[in-house]
């Protein structure tokens, strides 16, 4: 992703050569020529008031209101320091490379920012609304819920609805990070801030603007950066006290050791002044205050970007350590649509069976009914159809090619007199009897499931890669049908016939082993609780209710299990390099503090451990921001 400089970063990087070249001629002047203190003094002011002007002038502002302690008063003094004592090159130097390591931060931070800014762009400008026959173009937020609104190729969605009208193909990866298009038809749910691409579609509105997808992803995102990690957090309070310490233990440096050994010698003080300033120097700790935010930052980017919703950093550090993950099952494993999963036939051909059953389902808008007759795919020749009669609870009745069947449950297979026998397989079982001139006759059954998703069990198979022990399954279907999908995905646990308040139990139950760290995952308004309880709760986007996607920490906007694994890796990712930084730079500074303090470490090596540090943490920050199909 390309990044171009901002005004502001073009001026301090112009800053920055300017000073940076004044210093190369000057410096061979210092050696070269016999200079008088005070010119070689105004010599080396000039590139360093070049370079740090803006630094000095917020370090006053700050000392004016109060606001001493922070890295602007540390390099003020520092270097007001080494000036005091003679050290002019060094003064101008440490003030120069500070100013590259906050050009390092700003273009880090803006690369962060423009990654998160892309995810900003599923924002619609506007929206075409039908109103009294005639198109009206309006701001998004003045469409009304079940108005109509028309949208073109090349034309962002602006609200989430159902089309009425017309048929296209919609590029979802704004949201969900996959490039395939989907291909969408009447009656089919479009989500606001994909991109239409192919045909003109009408759409009637389900949500006005304020409630839409696109409004609670933006939402989402602004918000994600108020909810910090405690490593987060310690830097933080470490920076404020830290800060104030180290000026003590400099002020503490510079005079009490020449109390002690030679209180009359200005040569005594210098040295010991100028330790101070390298003390000074080095303990600026903003490579650490810098560097663990932007890895968050960038680490909630990446993962937005893979059409995972992280709504903190906290949640990020917490989803590193997981070790249990606990899912719903309808609409999370499976996918919340019946399918046929098997056709066994008796004295009958499968084709014609599935035929017979069609038939006398096409008339019903049962989700059981409807998913036989998709099934069928074939055209459905309704003329052949007639004196169809729903039985209660129990199936229906239907006259097809002048023949009368029955189809459905057990309990119409006994109304009707039919010899039938159950299946060995689990899930939903519809029967088929036709009348003839022997009696009822059994022509066979239909099995229909819940599809399970097709990535459920690479996803599943994934987490036990990461080292996840426990991954159960809580839901209110039956037991044989909750064991038939956990023992087909490889789940290590299932508990079924569960309510609600029942599934809140189960995860009270496993948050109470020893140092477990629980997920749950769920779609459901019922699942909302649970969400809530978990140490991380993670909601499917496209087709979850808001009240999920509101209480859950974490949405996942493609509903695929498998992005759950994805999210793990980008969190532990995320945090080896947050504690990478920390370890890095604390250990530079310790070393150079210890080497500064006994007269080893000069301002030379002293720039490295405040800049190079800095610009080092920086680079290694920058890396969370980096996604690839599967993170790393």
């Amino acid at each position: 992703m390309k990044y171009k400089l901002t005004k502001k970063q073009k001026k301090m990087l112009i800053r920055i050569i300017i000073s940076a070249a004044l210093l190369a001629v000057f410096l061979p002047l210092e050696h070269l020529l016999e200079m008088p203190w005070w010119v070689e003094l105004i010599i080396f002011v000039i590139p360093y008031v070049i370079a740090g002007y803006d630094v000095l002038r917020s370090a006053a502002v700050n000392i004016i209101h109060g606001r001493i302690f922070d890295e602007k008063f540390l390099m003020m003094i520092a270097t007001v320091g080494a000036f005091a004592t003679g050290e002019y090159p060094e003064a101008s130097a440490v003030m120069l490379f500070y100013q590259v390591g906050e050009l390092f931060q700003s273009i880090a931070v803006g690369r962060s920012r423009k990654s998160i800014a892309k995810l900003m762009d599923i924002r619609p400008d506007y929206a075409v609304v039908i109103r009294d026959g005639k198109e009206e173009r309006v701001s998004p937020d003045e469409v009304e819920v079940g108005e109509t609104i028309i949208i073109r190729p090349g034309e962002k969605i602006p609200l989430d609805g159902v089309i009425t009208e017309g048929s296209s193909s919609v590029n979802t990866a704004a949201l969900t990070g996959e490039s395939a298009p989907v291909d969408l038809g009447m009656s089919d749910t479009v989500i606001s801030g994909t991109l239409n691409l192919t045909g003109v579609i009408k759409v009637k509105t389900t949500s006005s603007f304020g409630q839409s997808t696109v409004s609670k992803i933006l939402e989402l995102v602004e918000n994600a950066s108020d909810k910090k990690a405690k490593v987060e957090n310690f830097i933080t309070k470490f920076a404020r006290w830290y800060t104030p310490a180290v000026v003590i233990a400099a002020v503490l440096l510079a005079v009490v050791p020449p109390l002690f050994t030679g209180a009359g010698s200005w040569a005594v003080w210098k040295v010991w002044l100028i330790r101070a300033c390298v003390f000074l120097v080095v303990s600026c700790p903003c490579a650490l205050v810098v560097s663990v935010p932007l890895s968050f930052f960038g680490g909630v980017g990446a993962a937005s970007k893979r059409g995972i919703l992280i709504k903190g950093a906290g949640y990020m550090e917490v989803l590193s350590k997981i070790d249990t993950v606990v899912f719903d099952k309808t609409g999370t494993l499976t996918k919340g649509v019946f399918a046929v999963e098997d056709i066994h036939a008796s004295n009958i051909d499968k084709p014609e069976l599935l035929d017979i059953a069609a038939a006398c389902e096409s008339f019903s808008s049962h989700p059981v009914a409807q998913s036989i007759v998709r099934a069928h795919e074939d055209h459905i020749d309704k003329s052949r159809i007639s004196d169809v009669e729903e039985i209660a609870g129990k199936g229906v009745k239907a006259v097809v090619d002048g023949h009368t069947y029955y189809v459905g449950n057990g309990q119409l297979m006994d109304l009707c007199g039919a010899k039938w026998h159950d299946c060995h397989l689990t899930g939903t079982i519809i029967h088929i009897a036709c009348d003839t001139a022997q009696g009822p006759e059994y022509l066979g059954h239909i099995v229909i499931n819940d599809e399970i998703k097709e990535d459920s069990a690479s996803a599943i198979k994934e987490l036990k890669t990461l080292g996840v022990k426990e991954l159960i399954m809580l839901t209110g279907d039956k037991a044989k049908v909750a064991q038939s999908v956990a023992e087909k995905i490889g789940l290590t646990g299932h508990h079924a016939e569960l309510l609600p308040a029942d599934k809140v139990a189960k995860v009270e139950e496993l948050l109470e082993k020893s140092g477990a760290k629980l997920v749950f995952v769920g779609d459901g308004i019922n699942d909302a609780p649970v969400l809530m309880r978990a140490d991380v709760g993670i909601a499917m986007g496209a087709m979850g209710s808001d009240a999920a996607i509101e209480s859950a920490d974490v949405v996942l906007m493609d509903d695929q299990p498998s992005k759950i694994a994805e999210a793990i890796k980008i969190s532990r990712k995320t945090m080896r390099i947050v504690w990478e930084n920390i370890v890095f730079a604390l250990a530079v500074k310790v070393l150079i503090l210890v080497l500064g303090a006994l007269g080893i470490a000069n301002m030379w090596l002293a720039v490295f451990g405040d800049v190079g540090v800095l610009v080092i943490a920086i680079l290694n920050a920058v890396r969370c921001m980096r996604v690839k199909k599967k993170a790393d």
